[in-house]
């Protein structure tokens, strides 16, 4: 349908053709677009045609008034012939045509092509830059001049232009905050020249096998080690590398980090997310040593008094609890925040913030 709307939809300034009352092509898609609208019928997303078509029928629309009923019946019937004259037709737009060759082409000569396309001279560069994690985003920011970076922050959205202003070093930062005052008279076109040399940047960079950084992935595996394994590979680290360790460290997050790195008020979603006897579990051998007790108690404190109180009784009936259950039962409640916390449900708290 929308590849029948894009041919009888000329470009703007298209001329007149033959057809029903000596209409323009523009005219006639846009009566179409009108009877479907009007009728209530299934209309197509014409965001997958080009910018000057969707702009040239918009604005068609706006300066048409009124069609006979002749008319509109005869441009009804050149469109379904034009329907019936297409033998086969293509996604358009590259994610269309990957979506079509996923499992024929390589991951690697996908990506590449999307790296490609993300540096291309068509569309807005700025659309594919704003959803780049700020950790991808942070070194480029970092080697680019004060001016381009005021640019940059002043482009994406303020709670992650907040976060790399944060990671900056103290002077650039205030040069960069200082310069995004000044970007008002920068012209429009300037900044998607930036914006395609930034995307053309990234493009450059090569495919990375892993997600994450190596320091959030040893910590993510430590985080549901035995403590003994843990203290084990970070006594290692610090002998081979004491700046990574300090990194990894800062990157682990266990049971006794709870009270310092959860917000009270989330301890009743991850409530919901715990297994209750797993839950149960952690408190009763919690409850064994001091740092433990904190914990418990932080958890039973922050969520309501009836849910507290059986908590309570169901761990105090629980016994004594084996090592290795102890801490398969601490490792799941600490799996449930990270899981809300991957979903965006929680913001656990940065120790360096506190």
């Amino acid at each position: 349908m929308a590849q029948a709307l894009a041919k009888i939809t000329p470009t703007r300034g298209g001329a007149a053709e033959d057809g029903p009352r000596g209409l323009t092509r523009r005219e006639k898609a846009a009566i179409i677009v009108r009877l479907m609208l009007a009728e209530g019928g299934s209309l197509p997303p014409l965001s997958s045609l080009p910018e000057d078509l969707q702009a040239g029928l918009t604005e068609q629309m706006a300066r048409m008034r009124s069609v006979d009923r002749a008319t509109m019946t005869a441009v009804i019937e050149e469109f379904l012939d034009e329907l019936d004259q297409v033998g086969l037709s293509f996604p358009g737009g590259l994610e269309g045509a990957l979506a079509v060759m996923d499992g024929h082409i390589s991951p690697d000569t996908a990506n590449r092509l999307r790296r490609l396309a993300g540096s291309g001279g068509k569309g807005d560069p700025w659309e594919k830059l704003v959803g780049l994690p700020v950790d991808e985003l942070l070194p480029v920011l970092e080697q680019e001049s004060t001016e381009v970076a005021a640019v940059m922050l002043s482009k994406l959205p303020v709670p992650k232009a907040a976060e790399l202003l944060g990671k900056l070093p103290g002077e650039k930062a205030r040069r960069v905050a200082y310069a995004v005052s000044m970007t008002g008279s920068v012209e429009p076109e300037t900044v998607r020249r930036i914006g395609q040399s930034l995307a053309a940047q990234f493009a450059n960079q090569p495919a990375r096998a892993f997600s994450g950084t190596p320091v959030d992935r040893v910590g993510a595996i430590l985080n549901v080690s035995p403590a003994l394994t843990r203290d084990e590979v970070l006594k290692g680290l610090e002998e081979a590398d004491a700046a990574f360790a300090e990194k990894v460290r800062k990157a682990i997050f266990t049971f006794q980090h709870i009270p310092a790195r959860l917000n009270p008020r989330d301890v009743p979603k991850v409530i919901r997310v715990v297994d209750q006897l797993r839950l149960v579990t952690a408190l009763a051998a919690a409850q064994t040593t001091p740092e433990g007790t904190e914990v418990a108690e932080f958890l039973l404190s922050n969520m309501s008094q009836r849910m507290a109180q059986g908590l309570r009784e169901e761990a105090g009936q629980r016994g004594k609890v084996k090592e290795k259950e102890a801490e398969e039962a601490m490792n799941a409640v600490v799996a449930g925040i990270r899981q809300l916390e991957e979903s965006g449900e929680v913001v656990l708290i940065v120790e360096e913030d506190e």
